[in-house]
């Protein structure tokens, strides 16, 4: 079996065991994208199993520290109250192709009938509020991914804001 793991080596053990009825494919996961980090998460959660199903707005304040080139791209944001923050779930198995989730009774369904972080390429989507751009930080709320996960790209809602 193949399993392609980036990240803690610590926390590998948790993310790679295999629940009843999950199926794990028998083919490497081949890399042919490049993709550019922009920045990380800063969250108060060391663990997936500690990290919420789903960030709600009304959730802790975490931070999206963005890498010093990319503070200019932030011009403007602030006419925003929710951001879409893509993020790259490194720490995530990506070999699963029948999981069987925590919740909903573990009934095993198709990885792509999942929002679980565990998937071939293991983006992750959020809708956060943002509550204060500091410089190259922003202060959101609705995060629910790993402290240190990386920051792959960030959108302003297409329905508030000036687009």
């Amino acid at each position: 079996m193949y399993t392609c793991v980036v990240g803690d080596e610590r926390m590998m053990a948790e993310w790679d065991a295999i629940r009843p009825g999950e199926v794990a494919t028998g083919h490497a996961v081949v890399a042919d994208a490049t993709l550019c980090f922009i920045g990380r998460a800063s969250t108060p959660w060391a663990r997936r199993s500690d990290c919420p199903r789903q960030g709600s707005p009304e959730g802790p304040e975490c931070r999206i520290l963005l890498d010093r080139p990319w503070e200019g791209a932030l011009d403007g944001i602030e006419a925003f109250e929710f951001l879409d923050v893509l993020t790259w779930l490194d720490r995530s198995r990506r070999d699963l192709l029948v999981q069987t989730p925590g919740h909903g009774g573990g009934v095993p369904r198709g990885t792509f009938a999942l929002r679980s972080p565990v998937r071939p390429n293991p983006i992750g989507l959020c809708r956060v509020r943002l509550v204060r751009r500091e410089c190259a930080v922003l202060v959101v709320r609705g995060l629910d991914c790993v402290d240190g996960t990386p920051i792959l790209d960030l959108k302003p809602d297409r329905c508030g804001g000036s687009a």
